[in-house]
């Protein structure tokens, strides 16, 4: 029988060499594929019950512009034109007058003028009012107190004022006041 040597210095390969690796290179395949089967079985399962349904999106709504055609009209951004409809909205119009010449009895506050008489002269009723230590004289249509006021009435008892001053938005707004006749303190005998 002839041996064969592959290298020098080792031992001859016997003849049941071949055979025992063939065995080894079979059970290594069955050990390895029967997980890997299983797992494959289990992934196609899956695959056929589930279900995914995307529902299609709707297509973008086309965007039409606008042209303005109308070359003659009024701009309607105009700013001028914007600020004047603001103001429309905005305001009711009341506004005091700032350029009128300020009346005396205008430097002070409603709370520090008191009405203490009243006097008729040629048909006219005038209030006594008291700021401080003057005495002064008003009749209907004349100005006092800070806010604008304008006296719309005077009678025996009492002075009506009509005052402009601004709200919380910063409109002008009309706001009604009176000054009372105050009665004497002291009584005389």
């Amino acid at each position: 029988m002839m041996t064969l040597s592959l290298s020098r210095g080792r031992a001859p390969l016997s003849p049941a060499w071949p055979l025992l690796a063939g065995l080894l290179c079979m059970l290594l395949a069955g050990c390895g594929n029967s997980d890997v089967d299983e797992v494959h079985q289990w992934m196609a399962q899956v695959k056929a019950n589930a279900h995914v349904a995307v529902p299609k999106l709707a297509a973008p709504k086309t965007f039409v512009p606008f042209a303005y055609a109308e070359q003659n009209m009024v701009d309607p951004f105009n700013q001028n034109k914007l600020l004047t409809e603001l103001a429309k909205v905005k305001g009711n119009g009341l506004r005091p007058d700032t350029e009128r010449r300020k009346e005396l009895l205008e430097n002070f506050a409603l709370d520090t003028i008191t009405m203490v008489g009243v006097i008729q002269q040629a048909g006219v009723t005038y209030a006594v009012l008291q700021v401080e230590r003057g005495v002064y004289q008003v009749k209907a249509g004349q100005h006092l107190g800070q806010n604008y006021g304008v006296v719309t009435s005077v009678t025996d008892d009492t002075v009506n004022i009509k005052e402009l001053v601004q709200d919380a938005t910063g409109d002008w707004v009309e706001r009604m006041s009176k000054l009372e006749l105050q009665e004497s303190q002291g009584s005389t005998k």
